[in-house]
């Protein structure tokens, strides 16, 4: 696909996290998407490889307001969503938000703290809620979330369920940069901090605009179709004890309109489809222990199943 159609106005938002991240342009890519579709990623890899910084420069592109929760194990549900003070003053109780109160949250190594804590920010994921003492807490919009786990250490470690997994719109891993985008990270690091010069491109009542206008973007049901006969037969696959659910269906389709959209483009191409389908896919699934020992991995298999369902020949211009 080129990437010269790519919208004018997404086009800067990625050359302005190009200035902090070096060669992740697939990651910025990918976190867009999921921004523009009103969903939330979880970013699985090593310590290390600008998980922050990424989140830091797409939240400073946007002019969002940044916050970062790190989880740990006696990290409470009211460390993450506030609590109420009594103002002896005032003879009231108070309101004294919580980091989720922002825009674009980083929540860090997530799977390090109690299921309890971990449901406390999924409530505010799926519901741009949260309660407290019985009281709603609408959360301000756009609310975006990018939560992080380290795949190599799992002793104190509170693996999210499948039903919670189900809630992030991709998975994506960032990968250690090559030797010359290395070399490259290393010569701007030893002169000042490239985030603390980043400057935002658009407002945030701008990024609310393009989210509105990627909703807008046609989905021809012959694309639709495609969606559910890839899901479907994830669940029939015979290495996949539970495969993509109907929520997964919706993610790849809402993921597509706003990739789409990123393109320049107000309908949907087979191809978005097949680019996205392991990314938003791969971790709904649950793999058959014979799968898991024999080093299949999700990807492989809704990339073997993309291979075999046939790709409408219909493109039809809204």
């Amino acid at each position: 696909m080129s990437r010269d159609q790519m919208n004018p106005t997404i086009e800067r938002i990625l050359k302005n996290i190009e200035k902090v991240m070096i060669g992740k342009r697939n990651v910025a890519e990918l976190s867009l998407v999921a921004l523009l579709a009103e969903g939330h990623v979880l970013l699985e890899d090593v310590p290390g490889v600008g998980k922050t910084m990424m989140v830091r420069a797409l939240a400073k592109s946007v002019s969002a307001q940044f916050r970062r929760i790190q989880f740990t194990p006696d990290l409470l549900p009211s460390d993450v969503t506030g609590v109420s003070i009594y103002n002896p003053k005032e003879m009231e109780f108070q309101f004294r938000p919580g980091p989720i109160m922002g825009n674009i949250i980083l929540a860090d190594e997530i799977n390090r703290t109690s299921p309890k804590t971990q449901s406390a920010l999924l409530e505010g994921m799926e519901e741009s809620s949260v309660t407290i003492d019985g009281v709603t807490n609408y959360l301000d919009k756009p609310f975006f979330v990018m939560a992080t786990q380290n795949p190599i250490e799992y002793e104190g470690t509170y693996p999210l369920p499948e039903a919670q997994l189900d809630r992030f719109l991709l998975k994506m891993k960032m990968g250690y940069p090559d030797i010359d985008e290395e070399m490259e990270v290393l010569n701007r690091a030893q002169r000042v901090a490239p985030i603390e010069d980043l400057e935002s491109v658009i407002s945030l009542h701008e990024l609310r605009e393009l989210q509105l206008q990627v909703k807008e973007v046609s989905v021809d049901d012959t694309i639709k179709r495609y969606i559910v006969d890839i899901a479907n037969r994830t669940r029939n696959h015979g290495s996949v004890y539970l495969g993509a659910s109907p929520r997964g269906s919706i993610a790849l389709m809402k993921a597509a309109q706003a990739y789409a959209f990123m393109y320049g483009r107000d309908y949907v191409l087979p191809d978005d489809i097949q680019y996205l389908a392991p990314s938003v896919f791969a971790h709904r699934m649950i793999l058959k222990s014979e799968a898991k020992f024999e080093g299949i991995s999700a990807e492989e298999i809704v990339s073997r199943v993309i291979a075999r369902v046939p790709v409408p020949v219909q493109r039809l211009v809204k």
